[in-house]
């Protein structure tokens, strides 16, 4: 039989070999997963999720297809959570089982074959009425491998002698033991006389005397029986576990070895592709089980994907998938482009105006991208990036700290090590940890190098003083060559935050007043105080 290589996620063995060896892989790590929040809604115990990113155009497409085929075929997706526990199970025999011709392995390895055979039923039993309604190259490829292994000879070969071998060992209840005594009645050596398909059950010798029926009640003993383990020694557990092990190992020596070569010689070509999609199909179920909650009340789509030398990214409607599934309503959605005009924002605004939660939504839609999911938008056509790097607070109080501010610029200073032009930067309340004339003057510089790396990316900031100085930024940075740093502000209607971001430049004065009615310092709150002491 013919090895197979099926994946459900890359579409030809050069994709699996890039993957392999890294060439498609972004530079996305399990930290900015967690500052992101990816984590808690695609959780994943076989695997690491970070694993499954891809920067390569057809293999993001290639899951696109396979997503859709889930999406239209709902029984397609459950058929793939019946047969993972099944997968799993003969996973773990092969991680117990121990390459020696003993019963137990012998009793494993038709274990094996018996969870394979049903495995492969569930599949062929789901599969073959979805044969004409599949799209996806991969469940087209799956299916009529399916449909081969299930269908051939020799399959059914293999059911054939796996009922006689399992009505063999299956039938299997208990061994008659001879035992030798010496001259003081101790056991001196034991043999085993047959194997036998019935128990054995207490009896009492009287009983059996009177009867005079030996031959009609041979697996009735004359005695009660006793628990194997009952009042033995660690020694004498063990010794007598050998002796019946050895026995049965004689006993089933001959049909180990040949049912050995059917293991090695049919299943491990015929199923190991299958135990290889594990992580596959748990990553796959996860994706339709996050789709599925997101489309509940929120728009999604497959983007239009386009090569990474573009830098496309225009979306329309997009949102925090992630703060999306804490709700039950509908989010606030904001259009969002990258342009010659605006490779980088500096983004701006009230306090909880937003600024986080579309920083965040933006990355996430790249995430989601890559890894060949629908995106949080109305419409998406997006160039994939080669890392995403984020620097998000930490949690601590925006103190004067110079070992915060350290550590915060080392941080900074980091993702100027790994970022390329082709990468995305998200950076949400840096440089909290300093005075505004410092935070500024260091972000100033950070923009600067930003401009002349030329990636796409926000800074989402406090510092409204920051945007005032994007005109100097830009003009120090044209002389070199750099990309353009534009102005976003996360919007105001009515005294209320809207939670809409618009391309415009701030007003600071607007968002001062903000932050004092935030504090209640502005002049109406302390109006009132005084008025209500007098």
């Amino acid at each position: 039989m013919q090895k197979r290589s099926i994946s459900l996620l890359y579409p030809n063995g050069k994709a699996i070999e890039n993957k392999e060896n890294g060439l498609d892989s972004p530079n996305i790590t399990d930290d900015v997963l967690e500052e992101l929040g990816l984590n808690s809604v695609l959780d994943l115990k076989s695997s690491r999720l970070c694993d499954f990113f891809t920067m390569d155009k057809d293999v993001i497409e290639y899951r696109q297809s396979v997503f859709k085929d889930l999406l239209d075929n709902e029984e397609l997706c459950d058929l793939l959570v019946k047969v993972s526990p099944i997968l799993s199970d003969i996973a773990e025999l092969r991680r117990l089982s121990i390459d020696t011709e003993t019963a137990e392995n012998y009793l494993y390895s038709i274990t094996e074959i018996e969870l394979y055979v049903s495995c492969m039923e569930q599949l062929y039993e789901g599969m073959k009425p979805l044969t004409e309604k599949l799209s996806s190259n991969a469940f087209k490829e799956l299916s009529a491998c399916v449909m081969e292994l299930t269908e051939s000879d020799y399959y059914r070969d293999l059911n054939e002698r796996l009922k006689e071998l399992t009505s063999r060992v299956r039938e299997v209840k208990s061994v008659t033991i001879g035992v030798n005594l010496d001259g003081r009645l101790h056991p001196e050596s034991a043999g085993v006389l047959s194997v036998n398909n019935e128990y054995f059950k207490s009896g009492e010798l009287l009983q059996k005397i009177l009867r005079l029926d030996f031959r009609s009640n041979e697996y009735t003993c004359i005695a009660s029986l006793i628990p194997f383990k009952k009042g033995q020694s660690d020694n004498q557990q063990s010794a007598l576990s050998n002796a019946f092990n050895n026995a049965l190992n004689t006993v089933f020596k001959s049909s180990m070895r040949s049912w050995k070569k059917v293991v090695q010689g049919y299943i491990l070509e015929n199923a190991d592709f299958l135990i290889k999609l594990m992580p596959e199909i748990e990553f796959i179920v996860k994706g339709v089980e996050l789709i599925r909650s997101l489309s509940a009340n929120n728009p999604l789509c497959f983007p239009q994907v386009f090569p990474m030398a573009e830098k496309a990214f225009t979306v329309k409607g997009v949102y925090n998938p992630v703060v999306a599934t804490k709700l039950d309503d509908k989010m606030v959605q904001n259009d969002f482009s990258f342009d010659k005009n605006g490779m980088f924002y500096v983004l701006s605004g009230p306090n909880r105006g937003g600024k986080s939660v579309i920083t965040c939504a933006v990355g996430l839609t790249f995430a989601l991208c890559q890894l060949g999911l629908c995106v949080p938008c109305e419409e998406a056509q997006i160039s994939p990036v080669d890392g995403i790097f984020t620097h998000f607070p930490t949690g601590a109080e925006d103190t004067i700290d110079k070992g915060r501010l350290g550590e915060e610029c080392a941080r900074l200073d980091e993702i100027f090590d790994y970022v390329t032009e082709n990468s995305l930067v998200l950076l949400d309340e840096s440089l909290s940890s300093t005075g505004s004339y410092e935070a500024s003057y260091i972000a100033s510089e950070i923009l600067c190098g930003i401009s002349m790396v030329k990636c796409r990316g926000i800074f989402s900031t406090h510092l409204h003083e920051l945007a005032s100085m994007i005109d100097g930024i830009n003009e120090r940075c044209a002389k070199n060559g750099g990309a353009v740093i534009d102005t976003l502000v996360a919007g105001m209607e009515e005294g209320q935050r809207s939670f809409k971001i618009r391309r415009q430049k701030p007003d600071g004065k607007s968002y001062a007043r903000d932050i004092a009615d935030k504090y209640g310092i502005s002049y109406e709150h302390i109006m009132k105080k005084i008025q209500k002491n007098q």
